[in-house]
């Protein structure tokens, strides 16, 4: 009877220690493990060197991330530079990976994209402010670890014309606070319905700030992309002709 109490008493602080942890708390943590919220509230701008292999070819990449909501991946593939997801500013355009020539992206996923621009350099910096909301919802594993399971519900887009919700499930390390992974619901397209996932690790300094070197992006029980990120350059110096959508071409 005694043992019986005493694994009573254990499950009980237990469950009450799950509990203390508010989503705040944890994402409070997360901030001052990976630098301090002053150094990621300093951030104007992002720099990453990166790889993907594909088909035993490696593909360098280089993306960078503005906080005035100006971004662009460049890849360099068989001698020349591919861009895409690039915003100016206004416009939000790729090049075409047949034909090559630069492609605004339609009204619908412009509108979508400045919705977002206020998360740079991350969604849960002033998360508030924004209009998102967080919940924790328990913990689970992801690959072997403990993880903190978090619902940040952001502004409302638009598919198909249709309002829609826009949700994503982060799971963040019980031990370090950093999040390990991403999961999203796809809203249009081939996979639609499917649950996308962005696994985050190996994370190092960069100017101060904790952030991954490695990411894998895929869909939920199927293949994953890795990208190896080699530099992380904070506040960097760009060239703002890099963003411009090429008229003419």
């Amino acid at each position: 009877m005694k043992r019986k109490l005493i694994f009573s008493v254990i499950a009980f602080a237990s469950a009450l220690m799950v509990q203390a942890q508010t989503a705040d708390e944890i994402i409070a943590k997360y901030f001052e493990n990976t630098g301090g919220i002053a150094k990621w509230k300093a951030v104007q701008g992002f720099k990453m060197s990166a790889k993907v292999n594909q088909g035993g070819m490696e593909i360098p990449l280089e993306i960078i991330q503005l906080k005035d909501g100006r971004q662009a991946t460049k890849i360099t593939f068989q001698g020349k530079d591919v861009m895409q997801g690039v915003y100016d500013g206004k416009t939000l355009w790729s090049h075409n990976f047949m034909n090559m020539k630069a492609e605004k992206s339609d009204a619908e996923a412009t509108e979508n994209f400045k919705k977002e621009i206020g998360e740079f350099p991350d969604p849960f910096l002033n998360y508030k402010e924004k209009g998102y909301k967080v919940e924790l919802l328990g913990k689970e594993t992801v690959d072997g670890t403990e993880t903190f399971k978090i619902k940040l519900t952001k502004k409302p887009i638009k598919v198909d014309g249709v309002e829609t919700d826009n949700v994503v499930f982060y799971y963040f390390d019980a031990e370090n606070f950093v999040p390990l992974m991403s999961e999203s619901e796809i809203k249009s397209g081939p996979a639609k319905g499917q649950i996308a996932q962005n696994k985050m690790s190996d994370y190092q300094d960069a100017g101060g700030l904790l952030v991954p070197f490695s990411m894998a992006q895929g869909v939920k029980g199927g293949g994953s992309q890795p990208l190896t990120i080699t530099s992380v350059e904070v506040n960097p110096k760009v060239d703002d002709k890099l963003f411009t959508y090429p008229e003419g071409n």
